[in-house]
């Protein structure tokens, strides 16, 4: 019996076993972070979601053409382009902290600008400048919400990033529809209103820590594990293999990941997350217009359906990230995505609740497999060139969907809806024929291998 004491004694004194990062249990510190993260995409969302309607307000003000129509429906993804480019490299270097703590100030003022403008050359700067401010955004919040996610909850945690951008996306439009009708300067307050959850998310943002992975790289251990002794537990310890990595003079540079190391992925990083995001954003931005021209009698309650469906899919999506392999999730996602918009041709000959009803499931499977935009691109690589390719690969979609929709309202003036869909069929079969020759899988993989 005194054995039996003695045991239990020793049993509940012995200290708990010590765990790696990545395999550490989920805390209330990783749901801050992921809440911290998932602010910024929804501020992201909202001010892209609500250009497409202000606009359409605002067109016999600003006198506003298919071109300047093009050109300011773009802006905000050609600033994401340049943005991005530059958040890769400077977040690798410099550190996640900084920007991801502040950048969303910044926002909200741009956001605030938007109010007094008088003609569309003074919103296409206020437009690229909030561009370049999502830029930051998209790289560095991915980078840190990445690096602090327990492996096995990887997927769902960065899926809430899909889900805030989706919710911001669509709350824009359900915005704009609510305000649409009163009075002709409502298109200002639209474009203002961005500002109110970018100022509240930066609030939330200011005393997030540095990334303990980003600080190990940086031979910078004693603080890393300060950091996740004080906010994940005593116990958890750091990946010990990585401190023995020699760093090189440009790690993290634009040039680490153009080498025979990393250029494929970088390649499939750039391109699948381009040939998603393209007919999200052409149809999505523009879908008032593309339902018009299919003679939808309510097309801004069309547009209102399709957006409340890219929602529905990217919660399911986030749901079952994690329960299937990523490029299983990938393949599917771009050919039946392909299938549902292609069914659409015969769009003449269909009724117009068949077209907002294919509209509608194509929208909720292309946003599902856009979780992994969130996710996909960060797996590829390892911290020390993590944000950099992340920037990369950010700038290449925007850069893609900036030219696609700057084309879009003229493609659908000219040639009508169905051929501006057949264009996002041709983007998502070829995105789906290159993923299925060159993607790698990546859902068990250590982000450090």
């Amino acid at each position: 019996m005194n054995l039996s004491r003695e045991m239990s004694f020793d049993s509940a004194a012995a200290p708990p076993p010590s765990i790696a990062l990545e395999d550490a249990p989920l805390t209330p510190f990783h749901l801050r972070v992921t809440f911290a993260g998932t602010g910024g995409q929804f501020s992201d969302g909202f001010v892209l979601g609500i250009i497409g309607i202000a606009l359409a307000i605002a067109t016999p003000q600003l006198h506003l053409n298919a071109v300047w129509l093009g050109i300011l429906g773009a802006a905000s993804l050609a600033g994401l382009f340049a943005g991005s480019l530059f958040a890769g490299p400077f977040v690798d270097r410099f550190g996640r902290r900084a920007l991801f703590n502040y950048d969303m100030a910044l926002f909200a003022i741009i956001s605030v600008a938007q109010f007094w403008v008088s003609s569309p050359a003074q919103l296409l700067v206020l437009r690229l400048l909030l561009g370049i401010t999502l830029g930051f955004d998209y790289v560095v919040s991915k980078a840190l919400v990445v690096e602090y996610s327990p492996r096995r909850m990887r997927g769902r945690l960065l899926s809430w990033l899909a889900i805030a951008w989706a919710l911001g996306y669509v709350s824009a439009y359900v915005v704009g529809y609510v305000l649409k009708d009163h009075g002709p300067d409502v298109w200002r307050l639209m474009l203002l209103s961005s500002a109110v959850p970018a100022a509240v998310v930066f609030l939330f943002r200011v005393r997030i820590p540095e990334s303990p992975l980003w600080l190990q790289r940086k031979g910078r251990t004693v603080e890393a594990l300060a950091i996740i002794h004080d906010n994940i537990g005593p116990n958890v310890h750091l990946n010990h293999s990585v401190d023995a990595v020699p760093q090189a003079a440009n790690t993290g540079s634009a040039t680490s990941v153009f080498s025979r190391k990393w250029r494929m992925r970088l390649f499939i990083a750039c391109f699948f997350y381009m040939c998603l995001v393209i007919p999200y954003f052409s149809l999505g931005t523009f879908s008032p217009m593309v339902f018009d021209s299919l003679h939808i009698k309510d097309k801004f309650l069309a547009g209102l359906i399709y957006n409340v469906f890219l929602l529905v899919g990217t919660i399911a999506g986030a749901m079952i990230v994690d329960r299937i392999s990523r490029r299983a999730f990938l393949l599917s996602g771009f050919f039946i995505s392909a299938v549902l918009l292609a069914s659409l041709s015969f769009g003449a000959h269909l009724p117009g609740v068949a077209i907002v009803g294919l509209f509608a499931v194509f929208a909720c499977v292309l946003s599902g497999t856009n979780n992994l935009c969130f996710l996909y691109p960060q797996e590829l690589f390892s911290t020390e060139v993590r944000a950099t390719a992340l920037g990369f690969a950010v700038a290449a979609s925007r850069i893609g969907s900036a030219v696609t929709t700057f084309l879009f309202p003229s493609i659908v003036a000219i040639y009508g809806g169905q051929a501006a869909v057949y264009l996002c069929v041709a983007v998502l079969a070829i995105g789906g024929v290159v993923c299925a020759f060159w993607a790698p899988e990546t859902s068990r993989a250590s982000l450090e291998s």
